[in-house]
Parts: structure tokens; sequence; C-alpha cells
């Protein structure tokens, strides 16, 4: 007994398009043909965060406390406050915008299960991209801080930044 061939999904011949990541119904709760997204919490997007700073902030210390002098009232800065400086800033450079932007996950990001992606591809977004979405956080920084409290009533989770660079932070 032979049976007939399913039917197509359009009688033209073209199959209907996955949902992206941002795209409306698309979310946790999933749907046929429609992977499930975990957006990342408020909570954990702020402790990925505070990892990923925490390597700075221990050269920002130490260029603040042996990189600088006072003479005569004047505070002076040496070459060493140069030097854990720009150690710093390469540390943040690397984590942030090389590490997240080729994988998804900075170093924060990859010890909470999280990861950054293209809200339309569901991709890593790139160095230059995750250097736009820091630079960008400068946006959600100037009123009042508020910008990065964004995630805890967005329906996507998502920052100021995140919106203008469309970014999404999921469960890995």
């Amino acid at each position: 007994m032979t049976y007939p061939p399913p039917p197509p999904n359009d009688p033209y011949g073209e199959q209907p398009a996955q949902p992206q990541y941002g795209a409306p119904g698309y979310g946790a709760q999933g749907g046929y043909g429609a992977p499930a997204v975990a957006y990342a919490s408020w909570i954990q997007r702020v402790g990925a965060y505070l990892i990923d700073y925490a390597p700075v902030l221990v050269f920002n210390v130490l260029a603040q406390t042996l990189g600088r002098s006072t003479v005569d009232g004047v505070r002076t800065y040496n070459a060493l406050y140069s030097v854990l400086s720009l150690i710093g800033l390469i540390i943040w450079a690397y984590n942030r915008w090389y590490q997240a932007g080729k994988t998804g996950q900075s170093w924060g990001k990859k010890a909470l299960n999280l990861r950054l992606v293209g809200e339309q591809t569901g991709q890593p977004i790139g160095f230059g991209l995750a250097f736009v979405r820091d630079l960008a956080h400068f946006i959600d920084s100037i009123i009042c801080l508020v910008g990065f409290l964004f995630p805890l009533w967005d329906a996507k989770k998502q920052t100021i930044s995140d919106k203008i660079v469309k970014t999404l932070v999921v469960t890995a």
C-alpha cells in the first residue's frame, strides 16, 4: 500500500520563515517550530557585569594607589599609573568587546551561562557592535541610570543600549 506524499506547507513551494529572536511571539512561550528563548534576568545581567568589571577594578585600584603621589599638595601621576590603567582598558576591551563579540560570552556571561546575541540573527554580534553597545550604555547612564533598570519591566529584558544596537542577553 502506498501513501500519498504529505501536502506542502505552501502551494508555491516556499517554506515559512522561522521566527527570529526578536520577532513577535518568539520568546519564553515558544510554539510549534519556534524554540523557546529564555531572556536573562536583571540580576543575572548585574552579576555578569560585576564579574566582568572585577579584574578591571583591581587594576584601577592599583593605578590609584601605586601610580600617583602628592608633592607639596599637588597630585601627580607617574608612568605606573598609565601602565596599570592601560592594562585595565586592555582587559575590558578583550573581555567585553572581543570575547563577547566573537563568542557571545564575556567572562561574566560565561560564568552565569548567558549569551549576548543579535536580536534578528541569534548569533554573536562581533567586535564592532559589542564596542558600540558599550558606548551606548552612556545613554543608559545619563538618564539617572534608568536605562540599566529597563530589563526589570521590558518584555525582552533589554536595556536602552540593547534596543539601540538590537541585541538580547539570553540564557545559553
